[in-house]
């Protein structure tokens, strides 16, 4: 179980990295256009759309392209985010601050949902795709990525040999995300990953580009505060070990999944029911 997440620290670190977040999420851009690819698989045109975390609103902008005549809604926590969404694109999508946990949409409203590195942030994932089923119309299409366990463990494993505070976030792996869409009832639920290394001349640079885009430390048991630079020197000195072919390297898991709501009556477990649990290999996919 991965521990929860203070969502008011995300809020903020994403709200105060959204005039620099396009620059540097080379990364995010590269796994949004496979996730967009994805939406092949949805074959009938949709009426309305829902890009969740939808950051500056570049997969919102490239979906109300693709289906010209569905209404797009691009949904963040991070006011300053939709403000972007706002400033830089001239195609109209519409534009709502909320908590994921929360959607302030009808039942049985939405024919897509896509969500392109968010759900990360949020621990209560049984909580979250029940809400996600409940705006989904029956039949409709959920695609999303997230980062998984191996996302940073060059970074985590340098900091803990700082200090015993968490500086580096934990995420879900592929069995509990498959378990999540299992428990609220997805139908014929497809996961696979992929491992991404990013490379680096310094650690110092790698911590900037995560600010730059809001990805900070969400552990609640963080320390407060700055960070000393006695603490900071020696996460950067322990990341040389890492070092390879003059670069450092910075790796990371992104899962994939897309599933599809299920038929009106279908049961739905809710809070208090025991997960289901199924071996992996009942995912149809593959872990790369």
């Amino acid at each position: 179980m991965t521990p929860p997440f203070d969502t008011r620290q995300v809020r903020r670190a994403f709200g105060r990295a959204a005039a620099s977040y396009d620059t540097h999420a080379v990364l995010q851009h590269e796994v949004e256009q496979r996730l967009l690819e994805r939406l092949e698989y949805f074959e009938t045109l949709p009426m309305r759309v829902l890009d969740l975390g939808c950051g500056p609103g570049r997969a919102a902008q490239a979906m109300r392209m693709r289906w010209k005549g569905a209404q797009v809604i691009a949904l963040d926590a991070a006011l300053p985010m939709l403000n972007r969404v706002k400033a830089n694109w001239l195609r109209p999508v519409a534009c709502v601050n909320a908590d994921a946990r929360a959607l302030p949409l009808a039942d049985a409203s939405i024919d897509v949902l896509y969500s392109n590195l968010c759900i990360q942030w949020i621990d209560d994932l049984p909580v979250l795709f029940d809400e996600f089923r409940r705006v989904l119309r029956p039949g409709g299409y959920l695609a999303l990525s997230t980062f998984g366990p191996d996302t940073l463990h060059e970074l985590r494993a340098a900091w803990a040999q700082a200090d015993r505070s968490p500086h580096v976030s934990h995420f879900a792996d592929i069995a509990r995300v498959g378990d999540a869409l299992m428990h609220a009832g997805f139908r014929d639920p497809v996961l696979d990953g992929e491992h991404f290394t990013l490379t680096y001349n310094d650690a110092s640079t790698l911590m900037r580009e995560l600010k730059a885009i809001g990805a900070t430390n969400a552990d609640p048991r963080r320390t407060r505060g700055l960070t000393g630079r006695a603490q900071h020197r020696r996460a950067v000195e322990a990341y040389e070990t890492f070092r390879a072919n003059g670069v450092l390297p910075a790796t990371y898991e992104v899962i994939y999944a897309h599933a599809w709501a299920p038929d009106p009556g279908q049961p739905r477990r809710r809070g208090g029911g025991e997960i289901a649990s199924f071996p992996i290999e009942r995912l149809r996919g593959s872990r790369r």
